[in-house]
């Protein structure tokens, strides 16, 4: 894996009540979600589930993150998914404000 990838990991909540629902949702994530995300310059994007946590990673091939993020952000249908899963989760307390998700430090990687 080259130096230019960005390897972002993160965490969030998911309530017992919730995770029919939220599985569900993510049984057929809609298309233009996936096209926004491909467009936002992220691959290999997975998200796991252990108990009552959602442990989320992707790897971001592109050379403006926040820029990338930003578009993701603006995007409506983008945005509609978001109005439907952020009700199902239930953010961490060690997160930073700025971010819906806790993102967790690399410990270790090798390729």
């Amino acid at each position: 894996m080259s130096d230019s990838i960005r390897r972002v990991a993160s965490v969030i909540g998911l309530p017992p009540e919730h995770r029919a629902e939220y599985e569900r949702l993510h049984a057929a994530v809609w298309p233009s979600v996936l096209e926004q995300i491909a467009r936002s310059n992220i691959r290999n994007y997975s998200i796991y589930r252990h108990g009552d946590l959602l442990f989320s990673y992707f790897e971001y091939v592109g050379t403006s993150y926040e820029a990338d993020m930003a578009a993701m952000g603006a995007d409506p249908a983008t945005r509609e998914w978001w109005a439907l899963t952020e009700p199902l989760q239930a953010p961490l307390p060690m997160r930073d404000p700025a971010n819906w998700w806790a993102t967790l430090p690399e410990v270790f990687h090798t390729d």
